[in-house]
């Protein structure tokens, strides 16, 4: 890997502080993934297993969930020999997770982490994470941000829409990105005037790599084609996409764009860090801390090479575990090799959810996740869906649960008007159920405005 030498100073002292003061196991984890990911097949299995057995036993031990499950229906955690084993559990779902947050915590965990889900399946999340976790799932980035030839300290433009990352601009996070020369972009405005603005930094930071929504990158894309800006003579590397599905079109629009290869990757801040792909195509599954199931509409597993939905065991989670949880995308195990030499186990095809842009009254296009980091977080609502029907008209469907307060509508209201403008009608229903498209498919964010 050709690194210069600011980049091998961040990456080999300043992020490794950083997380050590963090207490986090971040470097080892990553030093020990990229050993691994060499083994053969079967050592991988014996290994997965070995720590799955690990998990389970800590969880049947101390989590009062799973004690109290296992013992329920006789399951005996240092029996297990295999992922099949697993099958005797039940799926862990949200609606179990918001019904049994406080169960699902170790006793003795400590410095717990209050995360929730974007949002973008229609029914918020509120979880928990602990140390062990993010140290696994940000080696597990770095390693696969590795294969590119990219690391750690090299200039990075993030294309990124959480209002945590945009809302917590103080001084040290200012510094601390200053220092890993990381810039953020924010996807929740992408009007004309901050594309023009978004594609003049781009050009100045001359970023080795690019990070953020497929959505948001083609867009951004596209607009510097209009304006009849080159930016493939920036040194970008390589372009990583993440948090949606990534379509072909977007791919291609990206790597011409910009001159650069683009690494699709699969996960979640719930799920963890699925999959990611390498310079030869395969999407490699993080094995040594996820076992990936795939299930058909039944609950069974999908047939081989047959679509099913994702339902992961994060290894790395005796904090909080998760365990068979179901992620609601679809996608395909593969059975080839990859000809990188890895032996990691790949998959085929993501068939995941993607999230539409979404307009204020003037126009101004923002990622949909601008409106759903409104709904996400309110307490007792089980789910929502949001119809923009034109400029001025905004239809949010909510689906109330246990606790869910009526009064929320007006924050609902004014967070909207806040994003879309005031004169923008934003109609609240409340319904008993979320339903399906035509094709039978949920999309819970659908603009019916042309973009632009």
């Amino acid at each position: 890997m050709n690194r210069s030498l600011y980049t091998r100073l961040v990456s080999g002292v300043i992020f490794p502080l950083q997380e050590r003061l963090k207490r986090h196991d971040t470097v080892a984890v990553r030093r020990s993934l990229e050993r691994s990911q060499w083994w053969p097949a079967q050592r991988l299995r014996e290994y997965q297993i070995d720590r799955l057995r690990t998990l389970l036993v800590e969880a049947g031990r101390a989590v009062p969930y799973y004690r109290d499950l296992f013992e329920r229906i006789g399951f005996e955690p240092r029996q297990v020999c295999s992922v099949e084993d697993l099958r005797r559990l039940p799926f862990l779902d949200k609606a179990t997770i918001r019904s049994h947050t406080e169960a699902l915590k170790h006793p003795e965990a400590r410095g717990l982490a209050r995360f929730n889900t974007g949002g973008s399946s229609g029914q918020p999340l509120v979880f928990f994470i602990g140390r062990e976790r993010v140290s696994h799932d940000v080696a597990a980035k770095w390693r696969a941000t590795r294969w590119w030839g990219v690391d750690i300290g090299d200039p990075e433009i993030v294309v990124w829409g959480s209002p945590i990352e945009l809302g917590a601009q103080d001084r040290v996070r200012q510094l601390r990105d200053t220092a890993m020369r990381t810039e953020l972009l924010p996807a929740f405005d992408m009007s004309e005037s901050n594309l023009d603005a978004m594609v003049r930094k781009v050009r100045r930071r001359r970023p080795r790599m690019l990070f953020g929504y497929p959505s948001a990158l083609s867009r951004l894309a596209r607009h510097a084609q209009r304006r009849g800006q080159s930016m493939n003579d920036l040194g970008i590397r390589v372009a990583f996409c993440t948090s949606e599905r990534l379509y072909d079109d977007q791919r291609a629009t990206i790597s011409q764009v910009f001159g650069c290869r683009v690494a699709n990757g699969y996960g979640g801040r719930d799920a963890g860090f699925v999959a990611h792909e390498c310079p030869h195509g395969g999407m490699h599954i993080t094995a040594e801390d996820i076992v990936v199931e795939l299930i058909d509409r039944d609950g069974v597993p999908a047939a081989e090479g047959q679509p099913g939905e994702v339902v992961v065991t994060h290894l790395a989670t005796s904090e909080f575990p998760f365990i068979r949880y179901r992620t609601g995308d679809v996608a395909v195990l593969g059975a080839r090799r990859c000809p990188c030499g890895r032996g990691l186990p790949l998959l085929e095809e993501i068939q995941g959810r993607t999230t539409d842009f979404v307009y204020a009254a003037d126009g101004t296009a923002m990622h949909a996740l601008a409106l759903i980091y409104i709904l996400r977080d309110l307490p007792g609502l089980d789910s929502f869906k949001i119809v923009q029907h034109d400029l001025l008209h905004v239809c949010v469907q909510l689906v109330p649960g246990p606790g869910f307060d009526p009064a929320c509508a007006e924050v609902i209201r004014c967070g909207f008007h806040q994003r879309l403008g005031e004169g923008v009608r934003v109609q609240i229903d409340r319904v008993a159920a979320i339903e399906p498209e035509r094709s039978g498919k949920f999309r819970y964010v659908v603009s019916h405005v042309a973009a632009s």
